[in-house]
């Protein structure tokens, strides 16, 4: 049975496995652009397996889509930060009251804010959310918003420009985990051929760990970009994957209660209902097992 793997540029592990054929054997892709579609893709049966940050299959929850948590990264502490400008009127959270902020709206983004401004007093409510753009960093220079939450090679280039501060970095504030997702009938029924999948990205993860230069070649080629700035930028992740754990679980469900709180849920999400402890099982025990190399063991 071979498993369609979704892949859109946003997901490190996922694109570049895409471009390493040795490990895709029984493994097919599907490229898309909108990781928003994650869990629409995974309900249609469109593809078999994707993965996102946080917020998107809590929102596909509370769609009450049929997900099912497969496998996550470890914590991405070096990953994103909230900016503002140098020298501006924001020196603390609570001054983004009712100011706009720049993110990725849907994103770990999301739930990442919320929890800053929550742990702040303030609740995503209390600011007005600008969808970021290629423009976020002129816009924070130029006053055109009060805050930009930035990413990868984004957050390596404004942190050297010398313009901008960090209010909050993800460390202490959020996991930001990449988070792997399936259809629950498939973890139900396939949990061997999806657990083969996350052996598959772990070599990826590996790859990209040991050639940062080449790996940021692909990036650019797709995204565009400095080739110093996105390989100091992969050089901050963690390229660990781990199984769904009770930390993990605790970790959504908090991100669940604030994005709830936070008015960007509809409804109430319960996490644990999106494990299946027997793909848990598989995925656990093939994890511990020894690492390969071109289908070698190492």
């Amino acid at each position: 049975m071979a498993i369609r793997v979704g892949v859109h540029v946003d997901n490190p592990s996922l694109f570049f496995l895409s471009h390493l054929d040795h490990l895709l054997d029984g493994i097919e892709i599907h490229r898309y652009s909108d990781a928003g579609r994650t869990g629409e893709l995974l309900a249609e049966g469109v593809i078999d397996l994707g993965g996102t940050g946080s917020t998107l299959p809590l929102a596909a929850q509370a769609a009450r889509l049929p997900i099912a948590y497969v496998a996550t990264s470890a914590p991405r502490h070096g990953h994103g930060a909230l900016l503002v400008a140098r020298n501006g009127p924001v020196m603390t959270v609570t001054d983004l009251l009712n100011q706009p902020v720049s993110l990725r709206v849907g994103s770990w983004q999301t739930h990442f804010l919320a929890k800053v401004l929550a742990d702040a007093g303030l609740s995503y409510q209390d600011i007005e959310p600008r969808p970021s753009a290629s423009e976020a960093r002129l816009w924070l220079r130029d006053g055109v918003v009060a805050g930009w939450v930035a990413e990868g090679a984004d957050l390596v280039e404004a942190e050297r420009a010398g313009h901008f501060l960090r209010l909050s970095g993800t460390a202490g504030v959020v996991a930001d985990r990449s988070v792997l997702f399936t259809r629950r009938s498939l973890a139900e029924s396939a949990p061997g051929e999806l657990a083969r999948v996350v052996l598959a990205l772990r070599e990826a993860d590996r790859w990209a760990a040991e050639h940062p230069v080449e790996a940021a070649k692909l990036v650019v080629e797709a995204v565009g970009g400095s080739i110093d700035s996105w390989t100091t930028a992969l050089r901050r992740l963690p390229w660990r994957l781990e199984p769904v754990t009770e930390t993990f679980t605790a970790e959504q469900q908090d991100a669940a209660d604030v994005l709830y709180d936070a008015g960007f849920l509809t409804g109430h999400v319960d996490v644990r209902a999106a494990v299946v402890p027997s793909l848990n099982q598989v995925v656990s025990a093939l994890l511990q097992e020894p690492q390969r190399v071109q289908g070698v063991a190492a």
